[in-house]
């Protein structure tokens, strides 16, 4: 082959995987089996290259087929999208290694270090200190395969790397195409369907495997390269920490009453033991390569100092370390830090306090290693594990609690009653008085603890779980250090008084100790239209609060805020969602400017373009430049997570890009404060996201809305998967309201029908075109500006590039399949209305775009020519199931199994 670093192309990954597919149909089914997933895969592409004038062929065959044999096509379908992700996996790590090698990698550590490269070094520090990215993980139910499929393909695309990647005789091929056959059919053989919800325990186990086995490792590399870079353009910069990873999984309760605090308190002791024992296989490595001879070097003053520390701190120790390694005092040093790890969570003395005393010590140990000529030593291997201790601490990643601020409420006016304080009768401004004196006052108002352990106060359950939930809080930050959970987020926060709420409830349970101490940083999640146009009102009256204003300047004056993207967008739809978020964000800015504060912005992302998916690079540097503090935290959930994280050169790929927007971004914010977007730009963005917000309520409070989407998706069918351990909708009612952000977007994007990501959009920009009364009055704008826009406006560009990839993803063919399962009357009424829009949409932004087609990017049109013809059937077959009165329930497994392969063919649920 012509490429050196590579023995496979992804086409050859693709036939190869897809034939292993077919033969194990043949072997484990039957030939006429196979026959059947063959005739109507050839019948698809048929369709597809336009050999077909119809599906009517794939009907006849669908609309024939036992409940056995449906089965069968739904399993192989799956199979074949299961494995073909792993190929393209393949193709973007070898597209990384070429660009790596060719130094041409864009967003690369590289080319941050030459942006920084324009600045004097102490602004390029500046910039540096600033950063700080903190992505989190959720447990959020979006990710459709089970845990042990997941097992199983890690294996295969292990085995296509050893492939590409090694020089291998024909027996060590023959060896992996045989492990590969295996993997294969015990993935064909193993349940694809849960037939068990999975528990919270199991997600935060999930989140864990990728901090562990993926994200750990990749970290020091991270760091190495990009301090290379800085020297590369004669910056001689120490790299500080640029960022941390934390977690939701384990720790969210809003709408999830399984997350428990005995959940929480397990998941932190988890957490805490696997990342104690990398360190413990790391210090046993190090020991391997730090066998100095103690009399050939001088270790210095401050490693005796430390080392005679350890010797009388663990006497017994140091003196089996001194007879196993006599002369070689690194290694003792070793042995004696080991043992101050096992003793972390023993009741034997000797253990570290906190990680801030295990990096000390590898300080010392790298200064003496340095200093008799080991630095190669140390850059190679005490350094990654240095930086490994600042990014996982002893946490492995913090966990934020949340919960919905209707229980905060409930818990403390029940708390309160108990009393004589009837919170629930005070108005607003009375409550914010009562919260604000009761945190100030030197006496207890309640005792959280002593109120959920007294099984004779008459509380509710709400209340006696968030009560033991504070109590709780207050220990496990006296065990696991305040760093391992630290963060409280409040959804649905519309008032003050829903953010004063927990602060005193934090405070009551001795986690706040005003002035001096705060071990919590309270964090509103803004996500309806009422919450973020009234962000001043909220936080002005806060950052004036006496007792919220303490609590604040404790935790350095720095206010993490929450954007909901999910539920903005199912409120007001995308284009008008996108538009509040980034005016929102300039709002908020100035709100913490005029408070001397700084904002530390947290981006509530989904997977899905409407839920504020797309690249994060991206997302990065087309935020408003006021909202960059250089502190970004974002959500990471789902399959996304898999997608990023699974891989370890994508995840190092993934990391590497994000600290590269970032960097860009603050850079950028220094000598820009404030954006200047133009007021006709302004103006446009107004009159669009109006009309378009008008639009999208319009088509939702159309009578026979929710009764079109509930039989033109399958949403019934979605509601009853076992994803995760949160219930599909808040109180089981069938509207939109009150349906979760995720499966209202994994509906339409199973029928094809992506509305979230585009719905209203043309609506929008064709408001402002004719002018937005419509009529010959009122003046309208031109196409041009809206190409200067797109071409000049990083905001306008990334949200009109995302929307092309919802619509790129969009099949109103298929969708109209799904659409003829609704009555009659509800398809005439709606089904045409969208498929204008969605005409309308892809029309205007390739016009706006400049370009032919609706993506730009080479890969992801051929992704999409791979996957469409094979997706097709798993949706014909999904609809005719759907269409049938009474299912089997072998029919109803099968049309759970094709919800699962047609997420996997369009690598997105949610």
């Amino acid at each position: 082959m012509d490429d050196e670093l590579h023995n496979r192309t992804v086409n050859q990954d693709v036939r190869e995987l897809g034939a292993l597919v077919g033969d194990t149909i043949r072997e484990q089914a039957s030939r006429d089996d196979f026959e059947t997933v063959e005739t109507l895969r050839t019948a698809s592409i048929a369709y597809r290259d336009g050999e077909a004038d119809s599906r009517e062929g794939l009907h006849q065959i669908l609309d024939r087929l036992r409940p056995d044999r449906e089965s069968i096509v739904a399993r192989g379908f799956t199979t074949y999208f299961e494995l073909i992700n792993l190929a393209e996996e393949r193709e973007r790590v070898r597209a990384i290694r070429r660009a790596s090698q060719e130094r041409s990698l864009g967003d690369s550590l590289e080319v941050a270090a030459e942006v920084l490269a324009e600045e004097d070094e102490r602004t390029a520090r500046q910039v540096l200190e600033d950063v700080l990215i903190e992505p989190t993980f959720t447990a959020h139910p979006t990710e459709a395969r089970r845990k042990t499929v997941k097992s199983k393909l890690r294996s295969v695309a292990l085995d296509l790397e050893t492939l590409d990647e090694r020089t291998l005789t024909d027996k060590e091929r023959s060896h992996v195409d045989r492990t590969i056959e295996s993997e294969v059919v015990s993935l064909w053989q193993t349940p694809q369907v849960r037939y068990r919800r999975p528990e919270p325990t199991d997600e935060a186990i999930n989140v864990q495997w990728y901090l562990e086995n993926t994200i750990f490792d990749v970290v020091g590399e991270v760091y190495d390269e990009f301090e290379a870079a800085l020297e590369d353009v004669d910056h001689d910069i120490d790299v500080p920490k640029l960022f941390e990873f934390r977690s939701w999984a384990g720790s969210d309760r809003d709408g999830n009453p399984y997350v428990t605090p005995e959940v929480t308190a397990e998941t932190l002791d988890r957490q805490r033991r696997v990342v104690l024992e990398r360190y413990r296989d790391a210090l046993k490595r190090l020991s391997g390569v730090l066998s100095q001879d103690g009399s050939r070097i001088d270790a210095g003053e401050s490693f005796e100092k430390s080392l005679t520390a350890d010797r009388e701190r663990l006497p017994g120790v140091a003196r089996e370390a001194e007879e196993r390694y006599p002369r070689e005092p690194y290694r003792q040093k070793l042995k004696l830090m080991r043992e101050r790890i096992d003793r972390i969570d023993d009741v034997r003395p000797g253990g570290y306090e906190d990680a801030t005393e295990f990096r000390a010590d590898l300080d010392v140990l790298a200064e003496s290693a340095e200093e008799n000529g080991g630095e190669s030593v140390v850059s190679a291997h005490v350094d990654p594990l240095r930086r490994q201790v600042d990014t996982f601490g002893f946490s492995l990643a913090s966990l934020d609690l949340r919960d919905h601020q209707e229980n905060h409420t409930e818990a403390v006016a029940e708390a309160l009653a108990l009393e004589g304080i009837d919170y629930r009768d005070l108005s607003e401004d009375e409550r914010i008085e009562t919260l604000t004196e009761a945190v100030l006052q030197d006496e207890r108002v309640i005792d959280p603890e002593a109120l959920y352990r007294d099984e004779d106060v008459e509380i509710s359950e709400t209340a006696r779980t968030v009560l033991e939930l504070f109590a709780r809080l207050a220990d496990w930050q006296a065990e696991y250090g305040d760093d391992a959970i630290d963060t409280y987020a409040i959804s649905m926060t519309e008032e003050p008084s829903h953010v004063l709420e927990v602060l005193f409830l934090a405070e009551q349970a001795g986690v706040i100790a005003l002035p001096d101490h705060s071990g919590l940083d309270i964090v509103p999640l803004l996500e309806t239209e009422y919450a973020l146009s009234g962000a001043r009102r909220i936080m002005g009256t806060l950052f004036e609060n006496e007792a919220y204003s303490r609590a604040l300047a404790a935790r350095g004056d720095t206010q993490e805020i929450m954007l909901g993207y999910s539920d903005s967008n199912k409120e007001n739809g995308f284009l008008a969602a996108n538009w509040s978020l980034y005016d929102n964000q300039r709002r908020l800015a100035a709100i913490t400017d005029d408070f001397d504060v700084t904002m530390r912005l947290f981006h509530g992302r989904g997977g899905s373009i409407s839920r504020g998916g797309g690249p994060m690079n991206e997302a990065l540097l087309a935020l408003p430049n006021e909202s960059v503090s250089g502190q970004v935290k974002f959500t990471e959930q789902g399959e996304a997570i898999a997608e990023k994280y699974a891989n370890p050169r994508i995840a190092e790929r993934n990391i590497e890009q994000m600290v590269n927007a970032q960097v860009r971004a603050r850079q950028r914010s220094l000598h820009e404060p404030e954006e200047e977007v133009d007021e006709e730009w302004a103006a446009a963005m107004e009159t669009m996201a109006d009309a378009a917000r008008e639009e999208y309520r319009d088509l939702l409070e159309s009578e026979g809305f929710v009764r079109y989407f509930e039989q033109a998706t399958p949403i019934t069918v979605i509601e009853e998967l076992n994803l995760g351990s949160r219930p599909a909708s808040r109180s089981g009612e069938r509207t939109v309201e009150d349906l979760r952000a995720i499966p209202w977007v994994f509906s339409w994007t199973q029928s094809r029908c992506i509305i979230p990501g585009w719905y209203a959009l043309a609506s929008g920009i064709d408001a402002y075109l004719d002018g937005a009364s419509g009529d010959a009055a009122s003046e309208g704008g031109d196409m041009e500006t809206l190409q200067e826009m797109y071409e000049e406006w990083p905001f306008f560009r990334t949200t009109l590039d995302n929307a092309a990839l919802a619509l790129a993803r969009t099949e109103m063919e298929i969708a109209a399949e799904y659409a003829g399962l609704a009555e009659s009357s509800l398809r005439e009424t709606f089904f045409p209305r969208i498929e204008d829009e969605y005409e309308r949409a892809s029309e205007l932004v390739t016009a706006i775009a400049g370009r032919d087609a609706l993506v730009r990017r080479d890969w992801l049109e051929e992704s999409l020519r791979r996957r469409n013809p094979y997706v097709d059937p798993l949706n014909l077959l999904q609809t005719h199931l759907l269409g049938q009165t009474h299912r089997t329930d072998a029919e109803e497994r099968t049309l759970r199994l094709t919800v699962k392969g047609i997420a996997a063919g369009m690598k997105n649920t949610g």
